[in-house]
């Protein structure tokens, strides 16, 4: 029932794939997490049987039934089974040993199953399938969380640009301000450091401009990161057309949003297939950071 549904709705009901998606997301590092209690829904995938299973654990081999019953059994019985093995890669798990454990747990109801888990390090952060669909697909984003290893200083850190090509802007971002950040200090700085001191000075309290003013309902298809990179060209543009002292951002950012805004027509720009600040970026050149 569930495949034919799945049919209908074009859904992918299967089970992930561990070392596909292994390699997918450039995930390396392991190290023991220990005993602990998982819930169930958060396993998403298996190491070897992954064709056995649905996306909801339920066989789909007929040679796999009297194996599936004699677990049942067994918790019919009330017998105690062994903790299943698991791969964890961000918040998803994925079967090392015991997947018939997790298929009869599961259709029994059960939310939570005890497992010995191996932590897999990703470099982009990962709380569910959509999230390590999403990176495998757009490596440009991982290769940003590769590179600059974000998640490790900032682990709350979600930097999504809807656009092609964007994630570079961010990496000149982050090297122009360890640049100036060696000029302020006087010294080296790392690369490591200036990525910290580029999220914590320079992009988060955008964003949080960002929130404050509600500027993201006016750019409905876009994210935050989308908005970061158009409102610092977009000041860089107002600095170089000399711009009122005292101006603050959060008034930029209402500004940019009532000239720009997705849900009103602008006929100053194509919105909707251009980027609002290809229009700034025709008048001036690339953005350089004034200040750390």
């Amino acid at each position: 029932m569930r495949g034919v549904l799945s049919w209908f709705r074009r859904a992918d009901n299967a089970l992930l794939a561990f070392d596909e998606v292994r390699r997918g997301i450039h995930a390396q590092a392991q190290r023991d997490g220990g005993l602990r209690e998982v819930e169930i829904d958060q396993i998403v995938g298996s190491v070897g049987r992954y064709r056995d299973f649905d996306r909801a654990f339920l066989p789909r081999q007929v040679q796999t039934q009297d194996r599936w019953e004699s677990v049942d059994r067994a918790y019919l019985d009330h017998t105690e089974l062994p903790p299943v093995d698991l791969y964890k890669i961000g918040e998803t798990y994925f079967v090392k040993d015991g997947n018939h454990r997790v298929s009869v747990a599961r259709e029994r109801g059960q939310s939570f199953i005890d497992a010995h888990v191996i932590e897999v390090t990703a470099p982009a952060p990962v709380d569910s399938v959509k999230d390590l669909l999403d990176f495998i697909r757009d490596q440009d984003a991982l290769s940003f969380y590769e590179k600059t290893r974000i998640s490790e200083q900032r682990p709350d850190a979600r930097i999504e640009l809807t656009l092609p090509g964007q994630y570079e802007k961010l990496l000149e971002h982050i090297a122009t301000h360890q640049w100036y950040l060696g000029i302020e200090e006087k010294r080296e700085v790392s690369y490591r450091d200036a990525v910290a001191s580029w999220y914590d000075r320079i992009y988060l309290p955008t964003v949080e401009a960002i929130r404050a003013t509600g500027a993201l309902r006016d750019f409905p298809h876009r994210s935050e990161a989308d908005l970061y990179l158009w409102i610092t060209e977009h000041h860089w543009y107002l600095h170089q057309a000399a711009l009122p002292k005292g101006t603050e951002l959060k008034e930029l950012i209402s500004e940019y949003a009532d000239e720009h805004s997705e849900r009103r027509p602008n006929p100053l720009s194509v919105i909707g297939r251009i980027p609002p600040v290809t229009a700034v970026r025709r008048r001036v050149s690339p953005r350089r950071e004034e200040s750390p």
